[in-house]
């Protein structure tokens, strides 16, 4: 696995960090080398993070708790839909709200009202408000669609945060911090890693390298429930071997 990975990786472009000008000390043992004004990053680093984030993940997703991915930057948004999806997980692409996760409960009763307004538009009763009203209500459904719709499976809190960058999503890290939520992040070599329990040293601001490491993530997480689910069969398998028996 690990040579196919570097492979990637470099391909990937994930040893690109920022110019050695805007960089923080702290990430100083996860930097290879500077080459033309920039920091390269150590390559080894990024596999030796990228692997222990899969194995917490596993973890994570096989006892049944929720991963919460966090990635605003326009180059994340995509990514970070995509793939949260496909491992069945919640996720913010657009804007963090303040208190996700310290004020849950009024994140909770804003997704009610998303649902409220979504059961409004599709039925006839919005017909009989003024176009103003009507006009109104779309402009608040659009909002809370955008900033609510990747969070409409999160029914409690988060075990952990994915974030893309905890320099852009400080916020979305503060919380977290303030909860004892872990947190893993792709991180690059402007940001400050004390912040991260799991970083993952890498570029995150290059698309490719982003979609890379998310994708690697979420994997993991299927993982994790594959295994969850394969021992729930063996329980039931052993159930019924037990009854014939």
């Amino acid at each position: 696995m690990a040579p196919i990975l570097v492979k990637q990786l470099i391909e990937a472009g994930v040893h690109f960090g920022h110019r050695a000008s805007r960089w923080n000390p702290k990430m100083r043992p996860y930097i290879y080398a500077r080459q033309n004004l920039i920091h390269i990053i150590d390559v080894r680093e990024t596999i030796r993070g990228l692997l222990r984030a899969k194995k917490y993940l596993k973890q994570v997703a096989g006892g049944g708790s929720l991963v919460l991915f966090v990635g605003t930057k326009r180059q994340a948004g995509e990514t970070i839909e995509r793939e949260s999806e496909r491992c069945g997980m919640p996720y913010v692409s657009d804007r963090w709200l303040g208190g996700t996760l310290t004020n849950f409960r009024t994140i909770r009763n804003r997704l009610t009202r998303l649902e409220q307004l979504e059961q409004l538009r599709s039925s006839e009763q919005l017909a009989t408000y003024s176009k103003k009203m009507q006009s109104a209500l779309t402009r608040e459904f659009r909002k809370m669609y955008r900033n609510l719709h990747g969070m409409r499976t999160m029914n409690r809190l988060p075990e952990c945060l994915v974030v893309i960058d905890p320099k852009k999503e400080r916020n979305a890290i503060k919380e977290a911090q303030k909860l004892g939520i872990t947190t893993v992040a792709l991180i690059d070599t402007d940001s400050d890693p004390d912040v991260v329990d799991l970083p993952i040293p890498g570029n995150d601001d290059s698309i490719r390298s982003i979609e890379l490491i998310v994708q690697q993530l979420a994997d993991a997480i299927l993982e994790g429930k594959s295994s969850t689910g394969d021992m729930e069969q063996q329980k039931f398998e052993v159930g019924d071997t037990q009854a014939v028996g």
